[in-house]
C-alpha cells in the first residue's frame, strides 16, 4: 500500500521493448536505498515490483496489462518519473490509500498559475466519474490530491509548490496523459450496496 506522497521524481535511464512487455531501468537514490528483489515501488502510481538493482538504479519489468492501462507505455529514457515506497506498517498515513493499481488515464486539459498555487484541469474517464467528488481524493500520476471541482468528464486540482516542484505535475503540459487511480472505498462501498440491493430485490 502507498499514500501518494511522492519521495522522490527518478528518471527513466533506459527502456527495453520486448514481445508483449518492457523493462524499465529507473535511477532513484532514496528509493533504491535498501531495495531487494521483489521489493514494490510505485513509479507514477504504478506499482511495480524490483527486478534487479545495482547503485541508484533497479530494474522493473512491465506487462502488457499494465502499458494498456497506464501511461507508462509513453516513457522513454530520460522521462521523469514520480518514485514511491511502500508505506511501513505504522507510518503516519500522510495521503490516502493508494493501491498503486491505475484505474485509467486522464490528459491534461489546462494549467492556471496563480502567485502561490496553480490550478489544473484533467479529463476524466466516463466510468470513472462516479468515484470522483468535490474534495474527496484521487492519485494523479502517483500523488494524493484533493478535488477541487468534480464534472462529469474533468476535475480540477490545486498544486502548491512543493508538488509542483517534487512531481511530474509541475512538468506535465496541456495534452500530456496521466495515470489515475480513484479512492478504492468508492469502489467497495458501491460493490457491497450493490450486492444488497441485488439480495433485496429477490425477496
Amino acid at each position: 500500500m502507498f499514500t501518494g506522497i511522492v519521495e522522490e521524481l527518478g528518471e527513466i535511464t533506459a527502456v527495453e521493448t520486448l514481445d508483449d512487455a518492457c523493462r524499465f531501468r529507473l535511477r532513484g537514490p532514496l528509493v533504491t536505498e535498501g531495495a531487494q528483489h521483489g521489493d514494490s515501488i510505485a513509479v507514477n502510481g504504478v506499482c511495480l515490483t524490483v527486478v534487479d538493482h545495482e547503485g541508484d538504479e533497479f530494474t522493473a519489468d512491465v506487462m502488457a496489462e499494465t502499458l494498456n492501462r497506464s501511461s507508462l507505455g509513453v516513457l522513454t529514457t530520460g522521462s521523469r518519473v514520480n518514485l514511491e515506497r511502500p508505506t511501513a506498517v505504522g507510518a503516519r498515513l500522510g495521503g490516502h490509500i493508494v493501491q498503486g493499481h491505475v484505474d485509467g488515464t486522464g490528459e491534461i486539459l489546462e494549467r492556471k498559475p496563480s502567485e502561490h498555487w496553480e490550478l489544473v484541469k484533467i479529463s476524466l474517464p466516463a466510468d470513472l466519474a462516479r468515484y470522483v467528488v468535490e474534495k474527496g481524493s484521487i492519485t494523479v500520476d502517483g500523488i494524493s490530491l484533493t478535488v477541487v471541482d468534480a464534472g462529469p468528464d474533468f476535475f480540477t486540482v490545486s498544486l502548491i509548490p512543493t508538488t509542483l516542484a517534487l512531481t511530474t505535475l509541475g512538468l506535465k503540459q496541456p495534452g500530456d496523459p496521466v495515470n489515475l487511480e480513484v479512492d478504492v472505498i468508492a469502489k467497495y462501498v458501491e460493490r457491497l450496496l450493490g450486492a444488497r440491493a441485488a439480495q433485496g430485490d429477490t425477496k
